[in-house]
């Protein structure tokens, strides 16, 4: 089969698209051929070496997939659509090649007429986005959510999963552009996170403005003097990334408010976890009310291009992503 791939950890341009022997599915396991994959920050971190894990030789790199089962040792038919995400992390191989073998505790069914790139490119954003808003955050039906950063891949997905919650949802992006999107996919309000005051800002927009229950910060370094002066009393604030992040903490305001501040991961969430948030993203998803955002799709043979094009992305703030990066491979 084709696949892309490294020897070893390295650089973007370390992956190299080639032949490899068709995987042999283990028992609870079924054999996917892929269709779409889709690029998440963490690829580019196990595959750069940035988080230490062990990796097969050669490694398959990628979390997510849209496609169909060809055999299953399980309850899977044949030609049944299906998309997970999980993989190409603790030793599992990725997703950027035409077949796979999957763990079926990671395989959700694709809804009837939700497309592979939808399906592929809403699957680690989307289990991220419930765990952080159901499990950590427990938002509940009129809070009010801000969401830092809501045009990108996770951003724009806490947006509109927010919103089919019943929250009341303000989005910061930095382009006229970016914050028009955010209002499309369901924001109430959408300012521009380079203000000098946003508290200001936000009771400006808002009226009778008492700050935000929810804080979703997507950024590498978050400013928590400014979190904390948007926060309402026993705010939640839910942090996704930053993970090499030292930065100052305000202990008296936080406390003072009764805050708390969750970081999590979704790859160290149970398999009954992920599975209860797939079951409302395709609910979401066959709704419409989950559209996700494909910003660039790129084909197999350009895998190390769309890497570098994340990582440029996440580690160095080109802000050419206004959401997922895709492959399409079959």
């Amino acid at each position: 089969m084709k696949a892309a791939f490294v020897q070893q950890a390295g650089p973007a341009e370390s992956i190299q698209v080639g032949e490899l022997p068709e995987p042999q599915p283990g028992p609870g396991d079924a054999l996917v051929r892929v269709k779409v994959a889709a690029v998440n920050p963490i690829d580019t971190y196990v595959r750069g070496g940035m988080i230490a894990m062990d990796l097969p030789k050669p490694f398959v790199p990628g979390c997510d997939l849209a496609g169909e089962v060809v055999r299953s040792g399980g309850g899977l038919r044949p030609g049944q659509r299906v998309w997970c995400s999980n993989q190409g992390l603790l030793g599992r191989q990725g997703t950027l090649c035409e077949l796979t073998a999957v763990n079926e505790h990671w395989l959700y069914p694709i809804p009837d007429g939700v497309t592979d790139e939808a399906a592929a490119a809403g699957a680690l954003v989307g289990i991220t986005a419930h765990l952080g808003l159901v499990r950590e955050a427990r938002l509940a039906s009129g809070e009010t959510i801000l969401v830092n950063g809501g045009s990108g891949g996770v951003g724009s997905t806490v947006v509109q999963m927010a919103k089919a919650l019943g929250a009341t949802v303000i989005a910061t992006a930095g382009t006229e552009e970016k914050r028009q999107a955010c209002r499309d996919l369901g924001a109430d309000v959408a300012v521009d996170y380079k203000v000098k005051d946003l508290a200001e800002a936000l009771a400006a927009e808002v009226p009778s403005f008492g700050g935000v229950n929810v804080w979703w910060e997507t950024t590498r370094e978050p400013d928590f003097d400014r979190i904390l002066s948007c926060l309402a009393d026993r705010g939640r604030i839910v942090l996704m990334a930053g993970r090499d992040a030292r930065p100052e903490f305000p202990v008296g305001p936080f406390y003072v408010k009764g805050a708390s501040l969750h970081g999590f991961v979704m790859f160290k969430a149970t398999p009954d976890e992920q599975r209860e948030a797939a079951d409302s993203i395709n609910a979401w998803l066959a709704s419409g009310e989950y559209r996700p955002k494909v910003s660039h799709t790129f084909t197999l043979d350009q895998a190390a291009a769309a890497h570098r094009m994340q990582e440029d992305n996440t580690l160095h703030g080109t802000g050419e992503l206004a959401g997922k990066i895709v492959v399409r491979i079959g």
